[in-house]
């Protein structure tokens, strides 16, 4: 088939990759958002998808939006059986829907209809899921809400960051959705309904849900920081300013803490919840680099009885 790819962040690049290497069909385009400002230069930068695209000579296209009348132009021009979608970044209207015969096929990182949304693997951490995975699913103008090709499952491991699960789910969900295009090529894959029960939402996880609540228990605090990481980044505020937290772990043995107050001793820092203690493992301070937290807690000289969060 002749396809368009959709899909913006490296998390898409799998995919790409997988499709080009697939020798079955014909990636005639990309479609991804336009270049951005990043780093301390704030200078525009290529999505990592649009850089992988033209490595690969392929043709990349970057509407301001999917609407622009050019860019639908276009995509009529390229005449595309259907377009595999992964993390674009952007709602597709009916008249970009209506183009390729075979539609817009999205690979979403979630058994759906569990976490529709645009934070589906955070949601998932964050809410103790022991399996998640993917599906690939043909796009309509609800969200994420059309008929499933296939799903794959992944296991949720105790120390899993976001980032850490959405890597393995990036590479194994681009084998995933090259085969759901060998699938609705040769007829042998047919999209059935999602079941009408177990519709969860994940939306995009803001810089306030990532604020740690001392009083919740470790547990919940222990996914938060896992969930949040790497972004948007759990956090918490000491003697007024944002502390970053990159790495916690749950501390069942030691001694009470009352929620957020600090405990350091040589090599350890630890703080209470509304259960028992975790251990801080890396932090990053306001306008600082991550370090250890025992380094941090050496440097800043906590006082005993000392809270975080306040």
């Amino acid at each position: 088939m002749k396809l368009v790819f959709a899909g913006t962040p490296e998390v898409a690049v799998p995919a790409l990759d997988a499709l080009i290497a697939s020798g079955r069909h014909e990636v005639a385009a990309v479609v991804t958002r336009p270049d951005a400002p990043a780093g301390r230069g704030r200078r525009l930068v290529a999505s990592p998808v649009a850089e992988r695209a033209e490595e690969a000579g392929i043709e990349v296209l970057k509407p301001a939006r999917p609407r622009d009348e050019a860019f639908l132009a276009r995509l009529r021009e390229i005449a595309p059986d259907c377009c595999p979608v992964v993390a674009y970044g952007a709602l597709l209207p009916k008249a970009a829907l209506d183009v390729p015969a075979r539609g817009w096929v999205n690979l979403h990182f979630s058994l759906l209809p569990a976490w529709r949304g645009a934070a589906p693997v955070q949601h998932a951490v964050m809410a103790g899921d022991e399996v998640t995975g993917a599906s690939t699913f043909l796009i309509e103008e609800g969200l994420d809400s059309g008929p499933v090709y296939g799903v794959l499952t992944e296991v949720v491991r105790p120390t899993d960051t976001s980032g850490d699960l959405l890597t393995r789910l990036a590479f194994a969900g681009a084998g995933l959705l090259a085969a759901t295009m060998d699938g609705i090529e040769d007829g042998t894959l047919h999209a059935v309904p999602q079941p009408a029960e177990g519709v969860t939402l994940a939306p995009k996880i803001t810089v306030e849900d990532a604020q740690v609540q001392w009083s919740a228990p470790a547990l919940r605090v222990d996914r938060v920081v896992r969930g949040c990481t790497p972004a948007p980044g759990a956090w918490t505020l000491f003697r007024g300013e944002r502390l970053k937290l990159i790495q916690a772990v749950p501390a069942v043995d030691r001694a009470h803490l009352a929620p957020g107050e600090l405990s350091a001793a040589k090599n350890n820092v630890f703080v209470g919840t509304g259960s028992h203690a975790i251990e801080l493992l890396w932090v990053q301070p306001q306008g600082k680099k991550p370090m250890r937290a025992a380094d941090w807690a050496r440097g800043v000289r906590i006082v005993p009885g000392e809270l975080l969060g306040s």
